[in-house]
């Protein structure tokens, strides 16, 4: 197995995880070398909360087991390609990378209400120096919406 899919593998169970407490099916991982620092899954309908997405629960997580705001030498896998409110998070975080596996058409298939922004595009036009890697076991990853529409309690936002 490829390092970029073992480390998408530890996001895609988070998101599982999400999903067996009725949760969106999105996951995100931070690492720093090959040390996994925090994963997380989307936690919107749990907290309550439209910014509880997994790649912002991942970074609050992971800002809280290193006890620093700022995480350059850490990479972030996320099952799905991050929305803008995410890129933007991603960014301030100072985080060196980030790798998805799905993509944002695919979240909007899902009945997501997806901005259809793509983060390379964003941060192309921020000036953003975080690094970006799209379609990082990407089936594994779409796959996880089929796990979620087979759910007949699933709720999109």
């Amino acid at each position: 197995m490829h390092d970029d899919d073992r480390f998408m593998q530890a996001a895609i169970d988070a998101a599982r995880r999400g999903l067996a407490l009725g949760q969106s099916p999105f996951g995100a991982a931070i690492f720093r070398g090959d040390d996994l620092v925090f994963a997380g899954h989307n936690q919107v309908w749990l907290r309550g909360d439209p910014t509880a997405h997994a790649e912002v629960v991942a970074i609050g997580g992971a800002a809280r087991a290193l006890a620093r705001i700022e995480l350059s030498g850490c990479r972030l896998y996320s099952t799905c390609e991050p929305c803008p409110m995410c890129a933007a998070a991603i960014h301030w975080a100072r985080l060196d990378a980030v790798a998805y596996g799905a993509t944002i058409a695919d979240a909007a298939a899902a009945g997501f209400n997806e901005l259809h922004v793509s983060i390379g595009d964003l941060y192309e036009r921020g000036g953003s120096r975080v690094r970006v890697a799209a379609g990082v076991a990407r089936e594994a990853c779409a796959a996880l919406f089929a796990e979620w529409m087979a759910d007949q309690k699933r709720r999109a936002y």
